[in-house]
């Protein structure tokens, strides 16, 4: 039986009683109890009870695996005081968020989790390498190889890294100085990762038209280095491209066949959101920083080329009408704002109105450009784990994606309860039990005896995003019980305020 069966009586500090048990393997759930003891799940299903120190009543609600967001980008917000409960996660059912994504992030990487374990944290944190944060330590941001004394000591800082407990590298191959390190770089960084048994994550080079030769160049890696290779976000990103995504899964599919160790990541919604200027300017515009960038922008001849290349985007952002403000510094009345009302309030043209932003030091965006189509394809192959892309945030007056509220809840709530795009099953497994498999954490994502006990209950009639892109900062409903680590974050809906979460460190031999 799935069930795990106690001979004895069962003693536990929590006993959560006579819910519908979701083990996070994508079988359907059956009834039963979970008993937590300390930090630990100590029993699964069908036991006698023994001394229980609280028992709560889980008749009609779910009881599964606290979900894993396999690609967040708290780094620092979860070092920061006012963010570091990370209750926009917590309220999506969030117990453990992985870090370092896209290439960007702390590379003393020993340094940060001590931080995260003296601070406190609402949720366990997980760090991987970000390649473009190492590349930047010893090259700066230059546009060119590395020599072979730079390369060995970036091998040198991965493998520090690595015995300090990272579970893998990532690369954010659109942004500077990530970009500029080309696959044979890659590769031999990836090395030293894979002899520690770590994985590699990639915010790939191309999402757009790019992105067959981007899953080429990021499966090369994977089988030069000898270890599993993820796929970032995935998508096709812009009207030029919607449905290469189904091309790409066939390339993967077939990797996958031959035995290579391939797996992606998704967030539930139909735009993307970076910064401005990795939007609507090349990569090779923008080297140096963005002060180089503006001494480009204002050059006769490289102008003209960047006036070009920006001219081609708002062609496939419908003239920049996909395109909204997230945060403007300079000027917060125009986010929320998409570029083409701004563009008409300001008399304007939006090319125009991109210069200005850029020359003001940039903004956020949020690129309506996916294909809900391809969003409902790629969500619906069984490994495509929900990952939110977001940061941990408190309400503001900004617009950010409402990702960072909601992507959870509406992955359970709207596409598999409301919508039936995929089974209930599916959908907590790409949440708990696979994230966990992709990087692989041997002792959570699962509810199985022996297993850390990050636990939530909730109801799958209310369980829903309340965040959108008009007003992204609305907490998800519908949790009802979070446990991290055994100790209890939310209470019938409602935030305790505990910092249970921790550092966790993935212990492998030497590489």
């Amino acid at each position: 039986m799935r069930q795990t069966l106690a001979a004895d009586l069962v003693d536990a500090d929590i006993l959560l009683s006579g819910g519908m048990v979701h083990l996070g393997d994508g079988e359907p759930a059956e009834f039963g109890d979970v008993a937590i003891q300390g930090d630990t799940i100590v029993a699964v299903g069908t036991f006698s009870s023994g001394k229980v120190g609280r028992v709560i009543d889980c008749t009609g609600l779910i009881i599964s695996p606290g979900f894993i967001d396999l690609h967040n980008h708290s780094d620092k917000p979860i070092l920061t005081k006012t963010t570091r409960a990370a209750m926009n996660y917590l309220t999506q059912g969030c117990t453990t968020i992985v870090t370092g994504n896209c290439g960007s992030g702390p590379i003393e990487v020993g340094k940060y989790y001590d931080q995260i374990d003296e601070l406190g944290a609402g949720v366990n944190v997980a760090h991987l390498l970000p390649q473009g944060s190492l590349r930047e330590r010893v090259m700066g941001s230059e546009q060119r190889d590395p020599t072979p004394e730079e390369l060995e000591f970036m091998c040198e800082l991965a493998g520090r890294a690595m015995q300090e407990g990272a579970w893998g590298m990532t690369s954010g191959l659109i942004y500077v100085p990530s970009s500029y390190a080309d696959t044979d770089e890659l590769v031999e960084i990836a090395k030293v990762v894979a002899r520690g048994g770590g994985i590699y994550a990639s915010h790939i080079r191309g999402e757009g038209t790019m992105l067959l030769d981007s899953i080429d160049e990021a499966l090369a890696i994977g089988e030069r280095a000898d270890l599993p290779v993820h796929v970032s976000h995935f998508k096709s990103s812009g009207k030029d491209s919607w449905g290469l995504v189904r091309v790409a899964v066939a390339k993967i599919e077939q990797a996958r066949a031959s035995g290579q160790l391939v797996t992606a990541d998704q967030y539930p919604y139909t735009a993307s959101s970076t910064s401005l200027s990795a939007t609507v300017i090349p990569t090779w515009a923008r080297a140096g920083g963005n002060k180089e960038m503006l001494e480009r922008i204002n050059d006769s001849q490289a102008g003209q080329r960047i006036r070009e290349a920006i001219q081609g985007k708002l062609v496939l952002t419908d003239g920049g009408e996909r395109i909204q403000i997230a945060h403007y510094e300079t000027d917060p009345s125009w986010d929320g704002k998409r570029l083409t009302s701004i563009s008409q309030q300001e008399g304007i043209d939006p090319l125009e109105v991109i210069l200005q932003i850029l020359r003001a030091g940039g903004a956020s965006i949020v690129n309506h450009g996916i294909s809900e189509e391809d969003v409902r394809f790629v969500m619906g192959q069984p490994w495509v784990a929900t990952a939110s892309d977001g940061s941990s945030k408190i309400p503001d007056e900004t617009i950010p994606h409402p990702r960072s509220y909601g992507t959870f809840t509406r992955k359970i709530g709207h596409y598999a309860v409301e919508e039936n795009v995929i089974s209930l099953e599916q959908a907590i497994r790409s949440c708990s039990g696979l994230p966990a498999d992709i990087l692989r954490i041997d002792d959570r994502g699962y509810l199985r005896a022996g297993y850390r006990a990050d636990v939530i209950v909730w109801d799958a009639m209310s369980i829903r995003d309340t965040a959108t892109f008009v007003s992204p900062h609305s907490y998800s409903h519908g949790l009802k019980y979070v446990m991290v680590n055994g100790e209890v974050a939310i209470v019938d809906g409602h935030p305790t305020g505990v910092l249970a979460g921790r550092a966790l460190r993935y212990q492998r031999s030497e590489p």
